[in-house]
């Protein structure tokens, strides 16, 4: 499909595993399901007959490279990535489901981790009866149920998740609140001397997580 999105699968030892192919609305980002569901994977593509795939997180092979920051762990593979950005403070993997990566393999990578579930709307009971499992393997996990909590009833009906949340925020917005609260002084400033925030001047991407993006703003 012509401007389908590739999700590479790789695990802890950058091993490609498969890539998850979904077509997305421009306008929208939402998934295209009609007429169908638009969702398939390489290895099918590739005609990889009797190919036996063992799935594992998005996001996995950042684990080994990035041991400072807690793990947040969300369903949908797109969430991961929007969240990455605005919460920098987690290192953000992804399930690919409501069901996914809660088997003894996929869990083993976060032996000895801590993780925050940030399941979508609809999934939260479902996900904290997973919690006694992921600490019988060591894991430091604890439950984000404040959507559920708070959500209206159009936002449960539209299953929304953690993104559609921070897409409400403008990106420079967040992180100009997220200096603010590491530095609470800065918002004195700004109230101050009436100051507007222009634009978030970003550092180039550099290719691993670790250390961080440094990124800066100007007033």
């Amino acid at each position: 499909w012509d401007g389908a999105t590739v999700f590479w699968q790789m695990d802890y030892q950058n091993r490609v595993r498969t890539g998850k192919i979904m077509l997305y609305n421009p306008t929208t980002g939402k998934r295209i399901k009609e007429p169908y569901n638009h969702v398939t994977w390489v290895h099918s593509i590739l005609h990889k007959d009797g190919y036996n795939l063992k799935q594992c997180f998005f996001g996995e092979h950042l684990l080994p490279e990035d041991k400072s920051h807690p793990v947040a762990l969300v369903e949908s593979e797109k969430t991961a990535i929007i969240a990455s950005y605005y919460l920098p403070q987690f290192l953000w993997i992804a399930s690919g489901g409501k069901n996914g990566c809660f088997n003894a393999n996929s869990l083993s990578v976060l032996a000895g981790r801590s993780v925050v579930l940030f399941p979508d709307l609809g999934a939260t009971d479902y996900w904290q009866s997973k919690i006694g499992l992921m600490k019988s393997y060591g894991i430091d996990v604890q439950l984000f149920d404040y959507l559920e909590t708070k959500a209206t009833e159009s936002e449960r009906k539209e299953g929304y998740d953690i993104a559609d949340y921070l897409l409400k925020v403008r990106p420079d917005e967040a992180i100009l609140q997220q200096m603010i609260k590491r530095n609470p002084n800065l918002k004195t400033l700004i109230e101050a001397f009436d100051l507007k925030l222009v634009n978030v001047q970003r550092g180039i991407p550099q290719p691993k997580v670790s250390p961080p993006k440094k990124r800066g703003f100007r007033l």
